[in-house]
């Protein structure tokens, strides 16, 4: 029995690794409780304790034009409150800093383009925004799905760390700057610098990306169905597999963004590792390196 236990251990470090999973140990680390585990609880279990109880089929609408961003983001707190589950915001004009630090489940309409820092520090709503969007949407999202429908600006998805975030447009340079886990979905074309430093997660690029792709990446899977101008210190290309184009065609279809093609001109770009231990390198070989 040992022995068929340790092999199925063995088979799934390898499908692991075949995904591209990082396999640190977290032994030693504190752990903080941070998410309400009763699933007793209205909430199902693994909320926050404050979160809201909201029922997805009860529905209200904001009209923005008229109002700043600070009253916008308190009237979805109140709407919250009151258990209403699917809040459209109409004619948001633009503004920045719309739909910030929302920490509940929670659809959010978005009838309009917004300025910068959109759905920052999300962690859980599902939010559909019918135009653009400006820099820095959905910075340090920790869960739940943010889909546009048009283009983005730069530094789309800085540092986030969880969930799914989909445009279907272009987005500009930057694209999952310190990006920590996670998915981020590029309907077009990004710009450079894209993945600058990616730690963790995964992310696609349908078509084409600009220079320095992967730039400083520590760990992390890129797939780009185009071509990149260039890629970036330490970005190498890494090997297909049959988990990788399974999982690309899954959640592309997901957004409807599967090419007709399927995916298999699709290819895949990962950390070299050559700048894991830069500090201990000899000066000639970090001339190699950069």
């Amino acid at each position: 029995m040992a022995e068929i236990a340790r092999g199925e251990i063995d088979a799934q470090e390898l499908r692991a690794r075949d995904l591209g999973l990082h396999d640190e140990r977290l032994k030693g680390r504190s752990i903080q409780k941070f998410f309400d585990i009763d699933l007793d609880a209205p909430s199902h279990g693994f909320a926050l304790p404050n979160a809201f109880d909201v029922d997805f089929n009860k529905r209200a609408e904001i009209e923005a034009s008229n109002m700043p961003a600070q009253q916008v983001n308190l009237r979805v707190r109140e709407l919250m409150a009151d258990g209403y589950g699917t809040i459209v915001i109409k004619n948001p004009g633009a503004k920045h800093s719309i739909a910030v630090g929302i920490l509940n489940r929670l659809n959010l309409i978005i009838e309009g383009s917004l300025g910068y820092f959109g759905c920052g520090l999300l962690d859980g709503p599902n939010v559909r925004i019918s135009g653009r969007v400006g820099w820095s949407c959905a910075e340090n999202m920790m869960s739940g799905t943010v889909f546009i429908e048009k283009n983005a600006g730069s530094q789309f998805g800085a540092a986030i760390r969880g969930g799914d975030l989909v445009c279907k447009g272009n987005v500009g340079s930057r694209t999952g700057i310190d990006m920590k886990g996670g998915t981020i979905i590029v309907g077009g074309d990004t710009g450079a610098f894209t993945g600058f430093m990616m730690q963790r997660g995964r992310m696609v690029i349908c078509r084409n990306a600009g220079k320095n792709l992967g730039d400083s990446m520590y760990d992390g899977t890129i797939y780009i169905g185009g071509e990149p101008a260039s890629l970036g210190v330490d970005a190498v290309w890494g090997e297909m597999t049959d988990f990788d184009r399974a999982w690309l065609a899954r959640k592309l279809k997901m957004y409807d963004l599967l090419p007709k093609g399927g995916v298999d001109h699709f290819r895949k770009i990962v950390g070299g590792k050559q700048l894991w231990n830069y500090d201990n390198l000899e000066p000639t070989e970090k001339k190699l390196v950069l």
